[in-house]
């Protein structure tokens, strides 16, 4: 069984920044792609941006040019670099990583739990 954890949240003033962790626990896998995704009140959940296991990203226009996702393979662990917040980024923030078990030759969405971000002053 697989397990995504994040970390790094919090409340911050707009123009501030933050950083948050996805570190993937678990054994007998493999990462495919993994993406951050996020939830505002009443809203649904939206994907803003994406990085491939040889590294490619694609970002939502929302946080193109803000933020920046990254990963080390060697540790298991993606990055969210969240620069000039702004209070419209207020959200609860997730983690998503599609998983390929030893074995098996489909990928499973595997999700962490959240971590609130508030962009407020």
């Amino acid at each position: 069984q697989v397990h995504l954890v994040e970390s790094g949240g919090g409340l911050v003033q707009p123009g501030g920044s933050l950083r948050l962790s996805c570190a993937v626990s678990g054994s007998m896998f493999s990462i495919n792609s993994m993406g951050w995704y996020r939830q505002a009140p009443g809203a649904e959940r939206e994907l803003i941006t994406t990085i491939t296991s040889d590294g490619s990203t694609g970002y939502a226009d929302s946080v193109k040019g803000r933020f920046t996702i990254s990963r080390d393979n060697a540790k298991n662990t993606m990055y969210l670099q969240m620069n000039s917040l702004k209070p419209e980024d207020t959200a609860v923030y997730y983690c998503n990583a599609k998983i390929i078990y030893t074995g098996e030759n489909f990928s499973t969405n595997v999700w962490g739990q959240g971590t609130q971000v508030t962009v407020s002053s």
